[in-house]
């Protein structure tokens, strides 16, 4: 796969603007649905784990994972929910994450410099140079949420909090492949 910066370089085949993100939204696919079945792994350089209440901030090369999902960060403030699911606060230049989808080939990946995955509500939020791409269809803006229940994409075009002049800035941008009827 092709890394952030790459990403970030590579060519639009499409501009778009939120119509793009309500289109996207109707050829997604679930994330995995097992993986809050499936233990929380982390390693990191420096941290604070409760086991007892299932909390913890991790720091440094930062890499959690449940199932097939897997978060690479340089900070991540996690806890697991009383559903086994997983929520967490990541901060990254830029952070990381990829997580297969349910009943279909390929993964759900992003990148930007904070998310938040709240795994009760099944909703990501991606936020500063934010990317996130199902297969070869993608949308960033400084603002991206999805919501693993609803298949719901949505973009907003914002400033960058981090100050980043190289990042997407007030627009929205995307491509999606067309549909195969095969």
């Amino acid at each position: 796969t092709a890394s952030p910066a790459e990403v970030i370089r590579s060519p639009l085949l499409a501009r778009t603007s939120m119509a793009l993100a309500i289109a996207l939204a109707t050829v997604a696919a679930h994330a995995e649905k097992a993986d809050r079945e499936k233990p929380i792994t982390f390693t990191s350089d420096d941290g604070e784990v409760n086991y007892e209440k299932r909390t913890g901030v991790l720091r440094g090369n930062v890499v959690i994972t449940q199932g097939t999902l897997t978060i690479k960060a340089d900070r991540i403030d996690f806890r697991q929910n009383p559903d086994n699911s997983l929520s967490a606060t990541a901060f990254g230049k830029p952070l990381a994450f990829r997580q297969k989808r349910d009943d279909a080939e390929g993964y759900y990946e992003g990148w930007a410099q904070r998310a938040e995955y709240d795994g009760q509500k099944e909703q990501l939020e991606l936020f500063d140079n934010a990317i996130l791409k199902r297969g070869t269809d993608e949308i960033r803006s400084n603002y991206v949420s999805y919501n693993v229940g609803t298949e719901l994409f949505k973009a907003e075009g914002r400033a960058s909090t981090t100050g980043d002049p190289g990042g997407p800035g007030a627009r929205v941008r995307g491509m999606f492949q067309p549909r195969s009827d095969a």
